[in-house]
């Protein structure tokens, strides 16, 4: 495996990383456990960063006029980026909800 393929199963691997991390944080976070919790999506953010910069390599390669071919791959890595980073500023204010419920 070389290229794009690479490419894409690095940003899915990455970012399938920390979609698990941000679910685990919410668990932790019904638990009342709201340290592990932070410390989980401290973890998942590294992750979708990562998941990022190798994404950021796609663009900007493009930008410089270098077509990237179309990949049902690359799609699904792409799709599974975006919902990583929609989950996580989901589950970071439903862990502020039940942070500051729990707090009265």
């Amino acid at each position: 495996m070389d290229g794009i393929e690479l490419i894409a199963f690095q940003i899915i691997s990455n970012v399938g990383t920390a979609k698990s991390n941000f679910i685990e944080a919410l668990e932790l976070a019904k638990q009342k456990d709201f340290e592990g919790s932070d410390a989980l999506i401290k973890e998942g953010e590294k992750y979708l960063i990562e998941g990022h910069k190798i994404h950021s390599k796609i663009v900007q390669n493009e930008a410089q006029g270098n077509k990237t071919e179309f990949s049902i791959l690359l799609m699904h890595a792409e799709d599974q980026f975006m919902s990583s980073e929609t989950l996580k500023l989901v589950i970071v204010e439903l862990i502020q909800m039940r942070k500051e419920y729990q707090a009265g």
